[in-house]
């Protein structure tokens, strides 16, 4: 066969294996929600237009937490270091930012749409912050080493005093990953509190979801519920299985077994 020959050859293999321009979907295009918190401020979340990872949801967990957070401020927000597990939009990091904690970082998957999301809802909430706000956006795989996020802290600083996870528990898959870094991310001081909330999306795997706290105690980690609290309507109206599960959200309060002096 002749080198023009071949060439020939490799284009029609181009033109078969090639797909037409408009066969995938277009992407869906970000959505919007606007949410005013207890203390007037009034927030519009940009939300990705669609995510494997479940970003382009304003999550029941993220906003009860959030009403939680400012419930119990002075515990867990004024002056505090904050870390968001799963954030997707980042409701809660940003409302803490604005009530006052001394840090805040806010992380998702390290995917460049989910983080740039983060970072233009920050961005977008600059009226409301206050100047001395400190809060930045991160990509982070649960499970993996904790280093970048730990030395976002000023010096000095050895752990986060506040975890926030929101609807994070559907992924039983993660249970472990989790765990570990609430491990190596919450300092090991009486004050701290890994903030663990979420709706039972798949009632029929409730038990799977509540598996990862016995996880959690396994590793050395105190559990408390703090929430039980019933939403006015389920997320996911065409989803199966109990509806009042669906929806609740559940709220527990997690603490290191052996802490330090304070």
């Amino acid at each position: 066969m002749s080198s023009d020959e071949a060439d020939v050859l490799d284009g029609i293999g181009d033109l078969i294996f090639q797909e037409p321009s408009d066969y995938y979907p277009p992407p869906k295009p970000a959505t919007f929600e606007s949410k005013t918190l207890p203390t007037g401020e009034a927030l519009r979340l940009r939300l990705v237009g669609h995510n494997p990872l479940w970003g382009h949801h304003l999550w029941n967990g993220a906003q009860v937490v959030t009403d939680y957070l400012y419930d119990h401020a002075r515990d867990l927000v004024h002056g505090r270091t904050i870390l968001e597990l799963g954030a997707g939009a980042g409701l809660p990091s940003i409302a803490a930012a604005i009530w006052g904690a001394k840090q805040v970082v806010v992380t998702d998957y390290p995917d460049e749409d989910l983080v740039e999301n983060m970072r233009m809802n920050i961005d977008a909430a600059k009226d409301v912050l206050p100047r001395s706000a400190d809060i930045v956006a991160k990509g982070h795989v649960w499970g993996a080493s904790t280093e970048t996020l730990l030395s976002c802290l000023k010096p000095g600083w050895c752990g986060f005093d506040t975890l926030i996870l929101a609807d994070l528990l559907f992924n039983h898959s993660q249970h472990a990953a989790l765990v570990s870094t609430i491990q190596s991310t919450l300092v090991h001081l009486p004050h701290a509190r890994a903030l663990v909330f979420f709706t039972p999306y798949t009632p029929w795997k409730f038990d799977k979801d509540m598996a990862f706290f016995d996880l959690a105690r396994k590793g050395g980690l105190r559990v408390m519920k703090v929430v039980e609290k019933i939403m006015d309507k389920v997320m996911f109206e065409d989803d199966r299985g109990d509806e009042l599960l669906r929806r609740t959200v559940f709220g527990y309060e997690l603490s290191h077994e052996h802490t330090g002096s304070q």
